[in-house]
């Protein structure tokens, strides 16, 4: 258990990092957002072009990697959104909110890296498979379901489903991780291999995509902590920490998942609250307090949760 703790520790010594340099003063706030921008933008997308582009497929089909993931989601959903309406007395605004801070991970500036150091190769091309995936799916559900329930609480006329759908693809198409495993299929399709200096670039900037996805969320947290809603952010902060992997590791074995997908969907599920959550907030005015504080309680308590998961796995 110790060795394992020790292998996880450096992703959150860099988080913790990038946090210290905001909160001390060294840099400001603005740099973190600069950098969270080159990774999402150009870091992340060249290593999911990269992977994709040299990937060697041979578990086959992508559908019970699909499957045993998302089953896990919509179980934490449900159970998030139960837990807001019944439990607390919510409306259907933060019913929906709590689901997606319960079953929304981190994929991409923390699970990348984590999958990476953990599993290896087996387990990117894994996540790279997921995350074809994975965006478009949550997005277009926690936007439907926002916007439905912002109907019912307060009568407001919605958008229409075609008009909302429109604007979702929209935001799809011109997304730089949907951009970079698109481009890194059609190299897989072509069968063309990648070399010379044009394979030094993509690999150096693919080796910083990690280290500084760490950072750069370490130092965007600042702006969250604590914002409230404290109870309910401990239910989801649970619900995401343990339910969603477990709830993901029972689905992979009941679908025959190999290990090392299985390790790689079931980390990948363990991390901490992705930003998304609060970005879904922002854009309804709905529950910031309650995904600024889960996104912090799972980051704060990940390390530990995440080593006991890796644990079980490795």
């Amino acid at each position: 258990m110790s060795d394992v703790f020790l292998n996880v520790l450096p992703i959150f010594v860099l988080i913790l990092t990038g946090w210290l340099i905001v909160r001390l003063g060294y840099l400001k706030p603005a740099v973190g957002e600069a950098l969270g921008d080159f990774v999402f933008r150009v870091a992340v997308p060249v290593l999911l072009f990269r992977t994709i582009a040299e990937a060697d497929f041979k578990e086959g089909s992508p559908w019970p990697l699909w499957v045993a993931y998302f089953s896990g989601v919509a179980v934490t959903w449900t159970i998030g959104h139960l837990a807001a309406t019944l439990g607390f007395g919510r409306d259907a605004r933060m019913g929906v909110l709590a689901g997606v801070s319960s079953a929304f991970a981190n994929t991409v500036f923390i699970g990348l890296p984590l999958v990476s150091r953990l599993v290896g190769e087996a387990g990117i091309v894994a996540l790279s498979i997921l995350l074809s995936v994975h965006l478009p799916v949550m997005m277009i559900a926690g936007t439907v379901m926002m916007e439905r329930a912002e109907r019912q609480t307060t009568g407001a006329p919605g958008q229409g489903i075609w008009k909302l759908m429109g604007g979702v693809a929209r935001n799809l198409v011109r997304n730089p991780l949907v951009i970079g495993l698109a481009f890194g299929a059609l190299f897989h399709l072509l069968g063309q291999p990648l070399g010379g200096p044009v394979k030094i670039v993509v690999d150096q900037l693919a080796g910083v995509a990690a280290p500084a996805a760490l950072v750069s969320i370490g130092m965007a947290l600042d702006k969250y902590g604590l914002a409230g809603n404290t109870g309910l952010a401990a239910v989801t902060s649970t619900l995401k920490l343990l339910v969603l992997p477990g709830a993901v590791f029972a689905a992979c074995h009941l679908l025959g998942l190999n290990d090392s997908w299985t390790a790689a969907l079931v980390l990948t599920s363990s991390v901490p609250t992705g930003v998304n959550a609060w970005l879904i907030a922002n854009h309804f005015n709905v529950g910031h307090a309650l995904a600024s504080s889960t996104i912090t309680l799972t980051t704060a308590l990940g390390v530990v949760s995440v080593s006991v998961w890796a644990y079980l796995l490795m």
